[in-house]
């Protein structure tokens, strides 16, 4: 049996530090240790982008990735987008709004892959948003709605009442 490493990794803005098998994977550490079941185990291969989180505030696959390889990292799962608890971003809202997501499967991957689009441009082209989203596989939605969702999100009358 390999001995175990002890990593530290803040999660969600909480530093979480736990003893785990050099072996677990972080989609595995995120659901099996943390409880933080909003990232979903699809292919394991990194083909799906369901299991996507936001590593150091880029999106990875931790489907194929170890939990010791984000020791001393920042990861942000579907959960920790809302700017608080009981709270939906504006994305989460516009997927709502928009009907961006039917089963649901793929939506926290989707949800991460246009987070961090919006986070480096916030007014992104619908071009840019399918570029963002091109790496995720969607079975339901035929991902016109999430297009709509981002670009409802990013739009500039969605911000004129702030």
């Amino acid at each position: 049996m390999p001995s175990k490493k002890t990593v530290q990794i803040r999660v969600n803005g909480v530093l979480q530090q736990r003893d785990v098998e050099p072996r677990t994977t972080l989609v595995d550490f995120l659901r099996d240790e943390l409880a933080l079941t909003g990232t979903h185990v699809g292919c394991e291969h990194g083909v799906c982008g369901a299991c996507s989180v936001l590593l150091n505030d880029e999106p990875v696959r931790s489907c194929c990735m170890f939990a010791v390889q984000a020791d001393g990292m920042q990861v942000t799962t579907v959960e920790g987008l809302a700017p608080e608890r009981g709270c939906l971003s504006k994305i989460q809202d516009s997927f709502c709004e928009k009907h961006a997501l039917q089963c649901g499967y793929c939506t926290p991957g989707m949800l991460i892959a246009c987070h961090a689009l919006v986070a480096h441009n916030p007014h992104p082209s619908e071009a840019q948003v399918r570029e963002a989203i091109s790496g995720n596989l969607c079975r339901c939605t035929g991902y016109q709605q999430i297009v709509d969702a981002v670009m409802h999100a990013t739009s500039p009358q969605e911000h004129s009442h702030e």
